[in-house]
C-alpha cells in the first residue's frame, strides 16, 4: 500500500499540505509509504490518473489506483488512518509484548479475547471491526496467556482507552458484557463506550462527536509537548462533569485546543486570546449554543454553575447577531440572528429571504434586482421579502447556506421546512415563482401602463 500526492509546486494548499506530510512519512516509515509527483513536469502521469487539482491523494495497492485518500490532512490524522488501513482490520496479538505495544498507542483500542480462533464470536468481531476501522483501532487475540491475565474465560471483549487519559473519574478499559456477540451489539458497545467521559476532540474525531449535545473547555490543549497541562485542567472538567453525571443529567464533555477550533471559538464570541483558562461552550444537537460568560475558576465552581443553569433551563440562548436595525420599514428586511423569529418566522406570512456575504460578487450583482423585487411586493400583506448577512449571524440549522447568495422561501405554517430557491435571478424569475408558490394571490404593484393614443376625429 502507498499514498501518492499529486502536487504543483505554486499551489498555496500544497504547500500548506507539505510539511504534514513530511512528518507523517516519517512516523509511517516501515508501515506505509508516502511518495509525491510533481505534475508540472510528470504531466503524462497525472493525466493518466485523472488528476484535475492539487494536491490529489490517491490510494494504491498493489501497484492499482484503488481510489481518492478521504482521511485527515494533518499529520496525526494521515498517521492514524493509514494505519487503520494499512494491515489488516483487526491485528492479532501472540504474546505480552505484542498487547503491550499495540495498546499503548495514543488512541483507544478495542480488543477481542476469543479462546477459540474460529468462534462465531470472534468472526463477529472480525466483522464490526473491519465496518468501523476507519474510525477506531482493533486487535484480537486467541492467547491462552493473554485471556487469562485480562480475567477473560472463553471469550470476550475489552476496550482499553487511550493511556495519555487515563484519569481518576473513570475506569481505563471497559469490558463488553452483553451474552451475545453480535455485529450490531459490539458495534453499539464500542460507540458508546470509545470516547469515555471527557475525549480530546480534534479535527480527525470532531465529526465523530457531532449530533451531540456537547460541552467543550477550549485551552492549549497539546498532548505531545505538554500532557501534564493537558491533563490539568481536563481534571477540572471531569471532576465537575462526573457530579452532574453521577446525578443522570445528560450531555457530553470534551477539551479542545483554541487555535485548532478557532472558528468555533468565533461562532461562539468566545476569545482564543484569552490566556491560559479555558473557555466553555455548549452546542446542542439542534445547534443551539450556551456560553459560560464567567471566568473559569480552578475549583470548579464557575463550571459546575454554568452547568446547573443549563440544565435548570435558565441558561439564555447565544446568538451571533448583529443589532437589531432601529428602522426596518424598505422593500426588502434586514434580518439578523436576533429577529429572525420575529421576521421569518412569522406564521402569517411567506417569506423569500437572500442570505449573503458583504464580500461577495454575486451577492452585489442580485442586490438593485432584490430590491426592486421588494419594491413590486411592497403592497402585497402576505408576503415579506428578506435578505440577512450570513457571515455576521448564526443562521438557523434548518437553512442550510454553502455558498452566496442562497435563497429560501418559508411558506407561511411551514416554517420548520423551507424550500431552496433554484431558479433564475431576474426579477421576473422571482414574480413567476412566487405565483406559484405564494400560499396567496401574489399582489405584484402594477408597471405604469402606456397611455392610449386619442384616435384623430375626422
Amino acid at each position: 500500500m502507498i499514498l501518492v500526492e499529486f502536487f504543483a509546486p505554486w499551489c498555496g494548499h500544497c504547500k500548506r499540505l507539505a510539511p504534514e506530510y513530511e512528518v507523517a512519512a516519517t512516523r509511517l516509515k516501515g508501515i506505509v509509504s508516502l511518495a509525491k509527483v510533481d505534475c508540472t513536469v510528470n504531466t503524462n502521469v497525472c493525466q493518466k490518473y485523472g488528476v484535475s487539482g492539487y494536491p490529489t491523494l490517491k490510494v494504491f495497492r498493489d501497484g492499482e489506483d484503488t481510489g481518492p485518500y478521504d482521511g485527515p490532512r494533518t499529520a496525526d490524522g494521515i498517521v492514524s488512518h493509514l494505519k487503520k488501513q494499512a494491515g489488516p482490520a483487526s491485528v492479532e496479538l501472540k504474546t505480552e509484548a505484542d498487547f503491550t505495544k499495540y495498546v499503548g498507542d495514543r488512541d483507544a483500542t478495542v480488543v477481542g479475547f476469543f479462546a477459540d480462533g474460529g468462534s462465531s464470536a470472534q468472526a463477529e468481531f472480525l466483522k464490526s471491526a473491519s465496518a468501523l476501522r476507519e474510525s477506531f483501532r482493533f486487535a484480537h487475540t486467541n492467547s491462552e496467556e493473554l485471556l487469562q491475565k485480562h480475567g477473560v474465560e472463553g471469550e470476550g471483549i475489552i476496550l482499553f482507552r487511550s493511556p495519555r487519559l487515563n484519569n481518576k473519574f473513570e475506569e481505563s478499559s471497559v469490558t463488553y458484557n452483553e451474552d451475545k456477540f453480535t455485529n450490531a451489539n459490539i458495534k453499539r458497545f464500542i460507540q458508546d463506550n470509545i470516547f469515555g467521559m471527557c475525549p480530546h476532540m480534534t479535527e480527525d474525531n470532531r465529526d465523530l462527536l457531532k449530533g451531540k449535545d456537547l460541552l467543550v473547555a477550549y485551552y492549549d490543549v497539546d498532548y505531545e509537548k505538554n500532557p501534564k497541562g493537558s491533563n490539568y485542567w481536563r481534571n477540572r472538567v471531569m471532576k465537575v462533569a462526573k457530579s452532574f453525571l453521577d446525578q443522570g443529567k445528560e450531555l457530553n464533555f470534551a477539551v479542545a485546543s483554541k487555535s485548532s477550533f478557532s472558528q468555533d471559538l468565533s461562532e461562539m464570541g468566545l476569545d482564543a486570546s484569552s490566556g491560559e483558562l479555558p473557555v466553555v461552550g455548549i452546542r446542542t444537537a439542534k445547534g443551539d449554543k450556551y456560553v459560560m460568560t464567567q471566568e473559569f475558576s480552578r475549583d470548579g465552581k464557575a463550571l459546575e454553575q454554568f452547568l446547573q443553569d443549563y440544565f435548570d433551563g435558565s441558561l439564555k440562548r447565544y446568538l451571533k447577531s448583529e443589532p437589531v436595525p432601529e428602522s426596518n420599514d424598505g422593500p426588502v428586511k434586514t434580518v439578523v440572528a436576533e429577529n429572525f423569529d420575529a421576521i421569518v418566522n412569522e406564521e402569517e406570512k411567506d417569506v423569500m429571504i437572500e442570505f449573503y456575504a458583504p464580500w461577495c460578487g454575486h451577492c452585489k450583482s442580485l442586490e438593485p434586482k432584490w430590491k426592486e423585487l421588494g419594491e413590486k411586493l411592497a403592497n402585497d400583506p402576505n408576503i415579506v421579502i428578506a435578505k440577512m448577512d450570513a457571515t455576521a449571524n448564526d443562521v438557523p440549522s434548518q437553512y442550510e447556506v454553502r455558498g452566496f447568495p442562497t435563497i429560501y422561501f418559508a411558506a407561511a405554517g411551514q416554517k420548520m421546512s423551507p424550500r431552496k430557491y433554484e431558479g433564475g435571478r431576474e426579477v421576473p424569475d422571482f414574480i413567476s415563482y412566487l405565483k406559484k408558490e405564494a400560499t396567496n394571490p401574489l399582489v405584484v404593484q402594477d408597471e405604469e401602463k402606456p397611455k392610449k393614443k386619442k384616435k384623430s376625429e375626422l
